[in-house]
């Protein structure tokens, strides 16, 4: 099975600029609903992946003081770059000619495997649910 029988193309895929603020990438994802959005460049490279939980340990390590933890103005999100708490090493991409395999493994602790081509760009992702859907409907058993 090809990886672009699966693919949500990049045209329909949300995704957050790497000049955006953390501000910015977390109204994105609330007005949005998503938990996890893959960050592009100007040019579609696939940079990685942010989540919510990128957002909540990153504020607690910014607002952890000496005498513990302190509320924050969501104003302060506006200075802080989505760079400075994106985590490079996880959902990595995968090319087009990735085995379904590699899919199935990467679907187990990801929501959406980033589908990348020769030079970094973001091509589509495929989704969890849509490797879960197809896999029902055809009675594929997984080993």
């Amino acid at each position: 099975m090809n990886v672009a029988f699966f693919l949500t193309l990049r045209q329909k895929v949300t995704c957050i600029n790497v000049n955006s603020t953390v501000r910015q990438a977390l109204e994105t994802m609330k007005k949005h609903g998503y938990t996890a959005v893959p960050v592009v460049t100007d040019d579609n490279v696939y940079i990685g992946t942010v989540s919510e939980g990128d957002f909540l340990w990153s504020i607690v390590k910014l607002r952890k003081g000496e005498s513990g933890p302190t509320e924050i103005d969501i104003r302060e999100l506006e200075d802080i770059s989505i760079m400075d708490i994106l985590r490079k090493d996880r959902n990595p991409s995968v090319p087009v000619t990735a085995p379904m395999e590699e899919l199935l493994t990467r679907a187990m602790n990801q929501n959406f495997i980033p589908v990348t081509d020769d030079l970094g760009v973001l091509i589509g992702i495929v989704t969890r649910k849509t490797i879960i859907k197809y896999c029902t409907e055809n009675g594929v058993q997984v080993k």
